[in-house]
């Protein structure tokens, strides 16, 4: 599955792992705003940015074809949008929804293959986001293995008796989410008897050294650059 994938990649030994969450983050949030305030007509600055995520994708040991082609999950609702501003007659726009979204999801992609869940949500509650937000999210990415292993016993359990059929398809979705919610249940039980108070607390607190504030400073150099210095390069 999408999030297995993700967690398999994010556990890598590559210097692009190693580097802190919270450089990673903000390093992102530049990534993005760049993207999204860099003019459709500059093909050289978009062309920059994806050979960013390929190098970055390179560099951290993740199969860049993969990560492009996981990427692509959002175009079918950036076209859908794209398709209107298009039927408005307005190319420009219906372009830069596409490719804008196509790159931000890329970009997401690679922090968050690098960058272990706890580490990431962690930082991402160091820069002030809410502690809610934070905690439903973690429990939602942890609660998505527990319906998946459920679903591949019950899978594996279908196909024992003859395969896997169409009519019995609704009740197997409720059974798996009914013993999903009660493998949850022992979960969140098992968390409160040792200790659980609210927030995920990591054995190794995060430092960020020189190398983390070079990476930082590099990738913002090299935004800068694809961001001001390649604009309107193509579209003379």
């Amino acid at each position: 599955m999408h999030h297995a994938v993700l967690e398999r990649w994010s556990r890598g030994g590559s210097p692009w792992h190693a580097r802190d969450a919270r450089m990673k983050v903000l390093l992102l949030v530049a990534f993005l705003g760049a993207v999204a305030t860099t003019p459709v007509a500059s093909a050289a600055s978009l062309a920059g940015y994806g050979l960013v995520i390929l190098a970055a994708a390179f560099l951290a040991g993740l199969p860049p074809g993969a990560v492009l082609l996981r990427a692509a999950v959002v175009l079918p609702f950036s076209a859908t949008f794209a398709l209107v501003s298009l039927a408005g007659g307005d190319h420009q726009r219906a372009a830069a929804l596409v490719i804008r979204s196509y790159l931000s999801a890329a970009a997401v992609l690679v922090i968050v293959g690098t960058t272990r869940m706890p580490k990431l949500l962690r930082a991402l509650e160091w820069w002030r986001l809410p502690r809610f937000f934070v905690l439903v999210t973690q429990f939602l990415y942890r609660y998505l293995f527990v319906i998946s292993e459920q679903a591949q016993h019950m899978r594996l359990a279908a196909l024992s008796r003859g395969g896997w059929r169409f009519r019995p398809a609704a009740g197997a979705v409720a059974v798996l989410f009914a013993r999903s919610y009660a493998r949850a249940e022992g979960v969140h039980h098992a968390m409160l008897a040792r200790g659980f108070q609210g927030q995920m607390v990591l054995l190794t607190p995060a430092r960020a050294g020189w190398r983390d504030w070079l990476f930082l400073l590099g990738g913002a150099a090299v935004l800068a650059a694809l961001r001001f210095g390649l604009e309107g390069v193509w579209s003379r």
